[in-house]
């Protein structure tokens, strides 16, 4: 893996040349530099399976002591000194799934469960996003440029309007920021948020349940009613709102411009437009290479062996889930590596990711629109532009157009 120093943004080209090989493993480079120009480098840069850094934690980057450490919720916990509770409890409250174990967790999460149900995520996708994706299709063709950046943006205003009971105008590109913001301030040299970061992610958290509230009392066809209907509490209901939003809405809009970029760059996208029998295969191997949520953290609670690392209670392990998944090798659809993963870049066991058939149903309407115009005429990316000091890597722009 490259140390070298990030490359400058790549200047607007009306007819760029096929992509030299390898260009995905550069362009995912710099998009991992663009966020993260310390943190990235220094995990990168980590030979061991489990090393601890001063300062940051007992990282690991094997894949099967990865999944052990996510099996083993007795010893390694999302609660306690360094963990998802630390930063996540200050600003979602005590009980959304992400900062919680045990018994409670799982009835929680058996509460949410139907809420990503393969049918009610179908029907909730087609009804928000379907006929967005056909447009795009037709867009395309026609020869209109598209930065499915702002596109796929778009399509997930149109989601997050659904799940937390918003009129549609109420999603725009402020709160986006906003939200891009507050996950903005993670570090991972910083436990928490300060006082004053909460404060601020509380603000448009609270500005957001306001009208998830209402729709939860209101009841009916909204998901805070169906949350209601499903036994949650008001403010259980709003934990879960905000985590959603939180969580969900950056990785998605992060993944599926870097998978079609991927696509792009090894000439897949057009293998695929014609030819759609390696589609799911495809997109595990970009859930593989580009990992969306790149680290995941947990705290130690009893004494334990990493490999050959010996941990303690309250030690902060992070879980370089990037780097174990892009030591599979390059992106390969017909030897797909990534089914030897099982899905390890939606986590496992009791926290495996509760909204990953909504993402995959979203992933193969849009992915599905690009290669549907793609049959019709070869598309060629105009410009890329990485975006620069955010929690989730991806792109600030990428256009699409005919070539």
């Amino acid at each position: 893996m490259s140390l070298a120093p990030a490359t400058p943004d790549a200047p607007d080209a009306a007819a760029p040349p096929p992509a030299p090989r390898g260009a995905e493993r550069r362009w995912e480079e710099r998009v991992q530099r663009a966020a993260h120009p310390l943190a990235y480098p220094l995990l990168a840069s980590i030979r061991r399976p489990v090393l601890r850094v001063p300062g940051v934690g007992v990282v690991v980057t094997d894949a099967a002591l990865l999944r052990e450490v996510l099996l083993d919720t007795a010893r390694f916990t999302k609660t306690g000194p360094g963990s998802p509770a630390d930063l996540w409890t200050p600003v979602l409250g005590p009980a959304v799934l992400l900062n919680m174990e045990g018994a409670d967790h799982a009835a929680l999460r058996r509460r949410i469960g139907p809420l990503f149900a393969p049918a009610f995520v179908s029907a909730l996708t087609e009804s928000t996003i379907g006929g967005a994706a056909r447009d795009l299709t037709a867009r395309l063709v026609a020869g209109e440029v598209v930065d499915l950046v702002a596109e796929v943006r778009e399509y997930a205003g149109q989601v997050i309007s659904r799940l937390v009971g918003l009129k549609r105008d109420v999603v725009g590109e402020s709160l986006f920021a906003r939200i891009s913001a507050i996950t903005g301030f993670v570090r991972l040299t910083r436990p928490g948020f300060t006082p004053a970061q909460v404060h601020q992610a509380r603000e448009v958290l609270d500005e957001l349940t306001q009208h998830a509230r209402a729709a939860y009392r209101a009841g009916g066809d909204t998901v805070p009613g169906r949350m209601r209907e499903l036994g949650l509490g008001e403010d259980e209901a709003m934990g879960a709102v905000g985590a959603f939003v939180l969580t969900g809405t950056e990785t998605l809009v992060s993944y599926l411009p870097r998978l079609v970029a991927v696509l792009s760059d090894t000439g897949w996208l057009e293998r695929l437009a014609h030819d759609r029998g390696l589609m799911d295969a495809a997109v595990a191997e970009g859930l593989r290479i580009t990992t969306p949520s790149p680290v995941m953290l947990r705290s130690v609670a009893a004494e334990a062996t990493v490999g050959p690392v010996r941990v303690r209670p309250g030690d902060r392990m992070v879980l370089a889930t990037f780097l174990a998944d892009r030591a599979a090798g390059s992106f390969d659809p017909v030897g797909n590596p990534a089914a030897s993963l099982k899905q390890l870049w939606f986590g496992a066991g009791a926290h495996f990711c509760l909204g990953a058939p909504l993402a995959m149903a979203q992933i193969g309407v849009t992915v599905g629109a690009v290669l549907d115009a793609a049959s019709e005429a070869p598309l060629r990316i105009v410009d890329r532009r990485a975006q620069r000091g955010t929690l989730i890597p991806g792109y600030a722009r990428l256009r699409l157009a005919r070539r």
